[in-house]
């Protein structure tokens, strides 16, 4: 019979595949043996029927491999099979991604259906797979069985030999750990692995850098948002049954007023949330004794004691609500209600933690890395339990402080918040703020990075004195200058109206050598744009061509030009400079720069 197949054939009906090579044979055909006779199916040309003949016998050698490895009797004939299916995959003329996949996902299916290898079978496996993991990633199970295999053997050499390649093709090529979450499950336990070395982070860093490379600029754009997110994803784990807990995770209400919920539910990690008795409550014990009620949760792993206040916690509410700062973050720890607060992670966690947090620290270290990284944490993608843990915000604290010595705007503006009405790492780090523990150094560096850019603005002062005016003063008060200059700013741009606190402030700036001498020229500055701003002078003035900013300033100093309305600086050496000259002048109407930088 010849034309179109009737009915189908299955490939494991077919005995054999040749292509016909006799004298006179028809042109451009395959013979197929199956029980029973032959097929032959004949090609338009050369090219298609060698295509037909590879993937045939592929199918075919899959369809045997499946059927051999499906049903392991001695693992001496399976690790020499699948020996065989890798050298198979890679031999073969095919170019598709399932070549390497399918003997992938066989060997992944194996491993998932049989739990109880030696690890001398284990590394065997992994070692006769890996030429395949070259260029592919490896599949689910298959990242289930890599991880299993870091966290039993940390020091195996097949971690360092055989997963390093792949963790850096996953690192340099996955775009969505979303779509593909066990990757990064792998790449994470990878890490751990690295760290539990006898040299530890040192590995772990020699590990980054190679990922970076040795020019100044990372050649792979995918490296950096993908070992972010591996951090954060493990640094959330530290925390996951904390806040899985119904009755342990505090929302930050709750945590501004000193007070958790109950619930069933308990956490696998032994965490430690402790609150100390608070004076306000004591003071009131007496009016409301009956109300306060001491609520002890108790179970192998955690212990919870809480004071609760209902007075107290109406108070603190109604007090926040009129705050006009968008202040979560800073009422973590500061709430008179709820003074102290300690989570005590367990070894493992800890360990983690510190691994991933040191991480982040490396990556800061990079130049080209640190504008992508700074708008990554911009949003603090970070869970409250992280950020009311000590540890965590002391160890996260130079990587803010690497933003914050950064002269690059797109670095250094990710410290303020993301929007408006969301707290961001300048105040979660300023004085007041959960995470600051040095008196404001910090603070004062953010807001001398932020001054020196383009935020030297009237909004940006107005939210410092309307939310930072008390530890502004402090600082100044002890000498820093930065502190200085934000409050002579402060009373130079008529920011504070209270005549108590502009008094409070110039006493403040009086008390030390810097102040005063910075006050002094903001008194000599002051007396001198008076004196310009006073009526009379001329309406209409030019400057003689190659006039330099220094002689405008000579010039507007030398009298009043409260009248000048039209000022020519046509053809002069006028700069960017003499802005701060122009806009002292009230009357100004047209300003002539033609010809000028």
């Amino acid at each position: 019979p010849t034309g179109y197949m009737e009915n189908s054939i299955s490939y494991s009906a077919i005995e054999d595949v040749q292509l016909l090579s006799w004298e006179n044979a028809p042109k451009y055909c395959l013979q197929l043996t199956i029980p029973g006779g032959t097929v032959l199916l004949q090609a338009a040309n050369s090219y298609l029927r060698d295509q037909w003949f590879h993937s045939l016998q592929w199918k075919k050698k899959i369809y045997k491999y499946k059927k051999v490895l499906s049903n392991p009797s001695r693992w001496e004939v399976v690790l020499k099979e699948i020996r065989t299916l890798v050298d198979m995959a890679l031999t073969s003329p095919l170019q598709d991604d399932s070549i390497h996949q399918a003997p992938l996902e066989i060997v992944s299916k194996l491993l998932s259906e049989n739990n109880n290898l030696t690890t001398q079978d284990h590394e065997s496996i992994i070692v006769a797979i890996a030429p395949l993991l070259e260029n592919n990633h490896p599949p689910p199970d298959l990242c289930e069985f890599f991880c299993k295999h870091c966290r039993e053997r940390p020091r195996s050499m097949v971690v360092i030999e055989v997963f390093t390649p792949v963790v850096q093709r996953i690192l340099k090529h996955n775009m969505d750990f979303g779509k593909c979450p066990r990757l990064r499950l792998f790449t994470q336990e990878y890490i751990l692995a690295l760290n539990e070395l006898n040299a530890g982070m040192e590995v772990v860093k020699k590990f980054i850098h190679s990922m970076h490379g040795p020019t100044g600029q990372c050649p792979h754009p995918r490296v950096l948002p993908n070992l972010v997110a591996v951090c954060l994803a493990a640094i959330y784990s530290c925390y996951e049954e904390f806040i899985n807990s119904r009755d342990n995770s505090p929302s930050l209400k709750e945590i501004r007023n000193g007070c958790q919920q109950q619930c069933d539910r308990k956490p696998n990690l032994p965490l430690r949330l402790l609150h100390t008795s608070p004076d306000l409550v004591s003071q009131e014990a007496t009016l409301t004794e009956s109300r306060l009620k001491p609520v002890i949760v108790t179970s192998n792993e955690i212990h919870v004691e809480v004071e609760r206040n209902n007075t107290a916690n109406q108070k603190m509410t109604a007090n926040v609500g009129n705050d006009s700062e968008p202040n979560l973050i800073d009422c973590l720890m500061v709430s008179p209600t709820c003074s102290t607060m300690s989570i005590e992670l367990s070894a493992q966690a800890d360990r983690i933690l510190g691994c991933y947090v040191e991480i982040l620290k490396m990556l800061s270290d990079y130049d080209d890395w640190r504008p992508a990284l700074a708008s990554l944490l911009q949003p603090i993608p970070f869970p409250k339990e992280a950020l009311a843990h000590e540890k965590f915000t002391k160890e996260l604290k130079y990587v803010i402080q690497r933003f914050a010595e950064d002269p690059r705007q797109e670095v250094h503006s990710c410290l303020l918040s993301v929007r408006a009405g969301k707290d961001g790492w300048f105040q979660l780090y300023s004085p007041g703020g959960v995470a600051c523990d040095d008196d404001g150094e910090l603070f004062a560096s953010m807001v001398h990075i932020l001054m020196g850019s383009c935020y030297k603005t009237k909004k940006f002062l107005l939210s410092l004195a309307e939310n930072k005016l008390g530890p502004c003063m402090l600082l100044a008060l002890r000498g820093n200058q930065t502190m200085v200059e934000i409050l002579c700013l402060m009373l130079e741009y008529n920011i504070i109206d209270n005549n108590d606190t502009q008094l409070q402030i110039i006493s403040t700036l009086e008390s030390t050598d810097v102040g005063k001498r910075m006050y002094e020229q903001l008194c000599d500055r002051q007396r001198e744009l008076k004196e310009l701003q006073r009526k009379g002078g001329p309406t209409r003035l030019t400057l003689p061509s190659k006039s330099t900013d220094a002689d405008l300033a000579r010039l507007l100093s030398s009298g009043s030009f409260g009248n000048l309305e039209n000022l020519s600086l046509a053809f002069t050496n006028v700069t960017s400079a003499c802005a701060e000259h122009l806009i002292k002048l009230p009357s100004l109407k047209q300003l002539n720069l033609w010809s000028t930088q």
